[in-house]
């Protein structure tokens, strides 16, 4: 028995719709350049950092292998005693690191949180264009303004500090803050001015990230917390920093890590000394990327070396606390800490 010509098709139809089909992605050309260009940028990027730490690794065998495990010990710079160390270097560098942080964050998370829930819209792009302008200025006009701007105005805080909260350490000064002639030059080029300028420089960069996760807020759970009741800073405290949590700790690492290696600013306006102390108003410090700038045109090899073995130390923190920072940044997810 012969089937009708429509029967025959109706079936052939529905074999046709039966067959597996292979899902076509549908990516252009556009998209697969880009894809391979993304790639081949963040592997390049990936090989010349592992290029970079090898390389400092590789000139850190020779200062290990003279001066042993005595070289991250040793306080002293003094070449022509042989006797070279990084200790104090990389004291120096943490205290001006944690001092730009202490001063840093609570002015970039405010600036976030304005920004992101309480500036009227035809000012936020305004705003959000500063910052990014901060972040341009070049280290060495931020160096020059703290020398010679700040400085001069910032020792009387010191000196202010120095007075009423000397009885914790970090604040003492070995020098009578009360005296008719107090002595100025105490106060100058400490880990404090630094710090300062550096906490400036590290705010648009951990604004940004605060900023950007802040905005990221589910809307839906905005408007949850308004409906039971709750006022803006109640829902930002039950909502967006809770949702916020992850880019606040990792914006505060990625400013941690900008700035231990800051250079330029630093370099201008601390006085070299080689101790370890922990008295950050008191004049004279030194950090691991100073030292490496001031001394680097005149090294001899093996102070070179020694050198380049300060910086594999920088590097390896700076990597680590952004490696840090981007975990924290990547776990951010939505209503993270909200659920009731």
């Amino acid at each position: 028995m012969t089937l009708p010509t429509e029967e025959l098709e109706r079936l052939e139809l529905e074999e046709w719709l039966d067959k597996p089909r292979s899902i076509d992605p549908g990516l252009s050309t556009a998209d697969h350049v880009f894809r391979g260009s993304v790639r081949l940028i963040g592997g390049f990027v990936l090989v010349m950092t592992g290029a970079i730490g090898l390389f400092l690794g590789y000139q850190a065998i020779p200062t290990v292998g003279h001066y042993g495990l005595r070289f991250f010990t040793e306080t002293q710079w003094q070449p022509s005693t042989d006797h070279i160390g990084i200790a104090a270097v990389l004291v120096g560098t943490i205290e001006v690191a944690l001092t730009a942080l202490a001063i840093g964050f609570p002015i970039a998370l405010l600036t976030a949180l304005y920004i992101s829930e309480y500036a009227p819209s035809w000012l936020k792009s305004t705003l959000i264009s500063m910052i990014d302008l901060m972040a341009a200025i070049p280290s060495i006009i931020y160096g020059i303004w703290g020398a010679a701007i700040l400085q001069p105005k910032t020792i009387y805080l010191s000196r202010w500090l120095s007075q009423h909260v000397a009885w914790i350490p970090l604040f003492k000064v070995d020098t009578d803050p009360n005296a008719a002639s107090w002595a100025k030059s105490a106060y100058t080029s400490s880990a404090f001015i630094a710090g300062i300028v550096v906490a400036i420089m590290v705010v648009p960069l951990a604004c940004a990230v605060m900023r950007g996760v802040f905005d990221q807020a589910p809307i839906g759970e905005r408007e949850a917390a308004y409906a039971l009741g709750a006022t803006r800073w109640g829902m930002i405290r039950s909502v967006v920093i809770p949702f916020g949590r992850g880019g606040i700790i990792g914006g505060t690492m990625l400013a941690l890590g900008r700035a231990l290696g800051e250079t330029v600013a630093v370099l201008l306006i601390i006085s070299t000394t080689y101790d370890i102390k922990i008295k950050i108003l008191s004049a004279g410090t030194q950090t691991t990327s100073a030292l490496i700038a001031s001394l680097f045109g005149e090294a001899t090899k093996r102070q070179l070396s020694a050198l380049l073995t300060a910086g594999f130390v920088l590097f390896l923190m700076t990597l680590a606390v952004n490696t840090v920072a981007a975990v924290f940044v990547n776990r951010s997810r939505s209503g993270a800490g909200t659920d009731a």
